[in-house]
């Protein structure tokens, strides 16, 4: 069968979809390219947001009304975290969750040749085991994303996630190195480690990320890896310090806030406050030369106050985000903050969502700015338009450069730009030298 796969969510959910396209295709089906050549619909489900879940039920409505033949396979958080409630979308065929997903073929097979809708949600035990998951290829892409951790157990007020991922887990050092090493030598030169809750990687065998991060800057042929979203929770002098040794780690950091407000920080089960968030930013910056710091921020938490606000927006100001997320308080149900009092309603939110994306613009061209007259190594990612290639320095600026059209493509190739401007959302750069 050809089967046309469907992503939301985050980047773990595309490193998994990458990985189902590779059970399939190993199971003897094809994966297409468009949705009307296809036979069979997987969709690889989100459910951090309530809004999420509604444009979620929309597509697949929409599918089934466009393609009433073919089959539509449903999987991912969603179901795994709402089981009744996925089992009431008609439109699906089989439903299964976020474990044991090298089923899947088995399941389509065994769906055509029974005739029957089919409901397969396992539950998460207490001592679950990594899902053993590898990829060896990324499609078009320049960079793979390796996934080494699973589930969380920090139960923040407002996340839905422990619930849908189960516990910690993490993949073992050395099947992380032996997927690498094969990603490697398909020609990958960097790589992206990412996980649920990336920071406390190791817990459940006496690790730690910095062990992961060092085992992959040992394999040969991989010359950039960087870091998916990490929490403030885990990471330590030690860690920086270790980190800060490896040459091949990009010196970008994704390290989520969420608010810089304590009161609000404490409403949400954060386990950190505002001065151990910036005692983390200070280590990162002063052991990383060019350093960035990226980060989620959530406005209009329950019970957030303008004076909350007001020190959560200039607590962002001062870290000075190279770039940051922004995005109103969505209610999920089945979390505890969907249950307080004190909801903020939805216009408050939004202005406020709206003053803190503007500040943190005006954060984000001044740390543009700041690149302006510097030498980087870029790996270029895309191919030409319009004589413009697109590529990124160690701390993810992304540049473009304007090239002759006489000149090879060079994706997937490293060299010396200096940064001579800003674009729209990027730095103008001109090459110096072939790395």
């Amino acid at each position: 069968m050809k089967i046309y796969f469907l992503t939301f969510g985050c980047k773990v959910n595309l490193y998994e979809t990458e990985n189902m396209k590779q059970l399939f295709s190993e199971s003897g089906h094809s994966v297409c390219s468009s949705e009307e050549e296809a036979d069979a619909f997987v969709i690889n489900s989100c459910t951090v947001t309530g809004t999420g879940d509604k444009k979620l039920k929309k597509e697949i409505r929409r599918l089934r009304r466009n393609y009433p033949q073919s089959v539509i396979i449903l999987t991912g958080c969603f179901p795994q975290a709402f089981k009744s409630e996925a089992d009431m979308i008609t439109e699906a065929d089989i439903i299964t969750g976020t474990k044991n997903r090298v089923e899947l073929p088995k399941l389509l097979e065994d769906h055509i040749s029974q005739k029957h809708r089919i409901t397969s949600v396992c539950e998460y035990g207490r001592n679950e085991q990594f899902e053993h998951m590898s990829n060896k290829s990324f499609e078009n892409n320049t960079r793979a994303f390796v996934k080494i951790q699973d589930g969380c157990g920090m139960f923040c007020t407002y996340c839905i996630i422990p619930y849908s991922r189960g516990n910690f887990r993490s993949k073992p050092l050395d099947d992380i190195v032996s997927e690498i090493s094969e990603l490697a030598a398909s020609g990958y030169r960097e790589v992206v480690l990412v996980g649920i809750n990336l920071s406390f990687y190791g817990i459940d065998f006496g690790k730690r990320l910095a062990d992961a991060v060092e085992a992959v800057c040992g394999i040969e042929g991989i010359e950039r890896v960087r870091l998916g979203s990490i929490e403030p929770e885990m990471i330590t002098p030690d860690d920086i310090e270790r980190l800060a040794k490896l040459d091949k780690l990009c010196p970008q950091f994704h390290l989520s806030l969420q608010s810089g407000c304590d009161k609000t920080l404490k409403a949400m089960n954060r386990r950190y406050l505002s001065a151990d968030y910036e005692k983390i930013v200070n280590l990162l910056r002063d052991n990383f030369e060019d350093c960035s710091i990226t980060t989620d921020i959530m406005v209009g938490f329950p019970g957030e106050t303008d004076e909350d606000f007001r020190q959560s927006l200039e607590f962002a100001e001062k870290i000075g985000f190279a770039k940051a997320h922004i995005f109103p308080y969505s209610p999920r149900k089945g979390t505890p903050a969907a249950e307080m009092a004190n909801q903020v309603p939805e216009d408050v939110k939004h202005r406020r969502a709206a003053q803190m994306a503007d500040a943190m613009e005006k954060c984000r061209v001044k740390f543009l700015e700041s690149q302006v007259g510097k030498e980087f190594p870029v790996l270029f990612e895309r191919e030409k338009d319009n004589g413009i290639h697109h590529g990124y320095t160690p701390n993810y600026t992304q540049v473009k450069i304007l090239t002759k059209s006489s000149e090879k493509s060079l994706r997937n190739r490293l060299f010396y730009v200096k940064i001579i401007g800003l674009g729209n959302d990027c730095c103008i750069g001109e090459i110096l030298y072939c790395k």
